[in-house]
């Protein structure tokens, strides 16, 4: 398979592609040239871009700054470095004698740098639909493992913050149904007798987080 098959996208302008993973190292050895810190810069706004646009869509639940966190975690450099691991990157960049000897190609700061500019390429190539595609094609499974994490998701604790700042306090009420190796839940969580949400889990744990999940997204919290 070809880096282009595996990044999920073939130039019809390959230039912009070797400018991409054009290292400064190559650069600065080869008179003439240019190097690919200019769509890496591009690159990172349209990696944040998409894997923003993913989690608001994706992720209603998550307030602000666990957004923020999430997709902190998402394209760091060693995120960015996974992938191009992934993608056998490194075999495609140009680095200089210097970097190539002391082991360049497996600096996750060049591998970083590196996939930030091919995805700049590709939105030069092909535009935002495209570019969008090929990021989530390649993050969109680590921002859900992400969002996932302990703490994450706790809707419980965020509707109790939201709910606090006004002197209110949500109560759960949970039922369940089943045999006891079986058992389904089902949660409402209410607020001055008025219920706000709504959830089914397989504990009575996961049943009132999804009650808590409806009610933020009900008082768009």
């Amino acid at each position: 398979m070809t880096f282009q098959e595996a990044l999920g996208h073939n130039f019809k302008d390959p230039e912009l592609l070797k400018a991409a993973l054009t290292h400064r190292s190559y650069a600065v050895e080869n008179i003439g040239i240019s190097d690919n810190e200019r769509f890496e810069f591009l690159g990172d706004a349209v990696l944040q871009l998409a894997v923003t646009e993913y989690m608001f869509e994706n992720y209603p639940g998550l307030a602000e700054g666990q957004l923020a966190k999430v997709r902190a975690a998402s394209v760091n450099r060693d995120a960015l470095a996974n992938v191009a691991r992934r993608l056998e990157l490194a075999s495609e960049v140009q680095i200089g004698r210097g970097e190539e000897s002391s082991g360049g190609r497996s600096k996750d700061s060049i591998l970083a740098d590196a996939m930030e500019a091919v995805l700049a390429a590709v939105y030069l190539d092909a535009g935002w639909e495209t570019a969008r595609g090929v990021v989530l094609s390649h993050w969109s499974e680590l921002v859900d493992q992400v969002a996932l994490l302990p703490g994450a998701t706790d809707y419980k604790t965020r509707l109790q913050e939201l709910l606090a700042a006004n002197g209110r306090n949500p109560i759960y009420q949970v039922v369940d149904v089943g045999p006891d190796h079986d058992k389904s839940f089902t949660a409402k969580v209410t607020v001055n007798g008025k219920q706000l949400g709504q959830g089914d889990g397989g504990s009575k744990k996961e049943a009132e987080q999804q009650a808590a999940r409806a009610a933020l997204e009900k008082l768009g919290g």
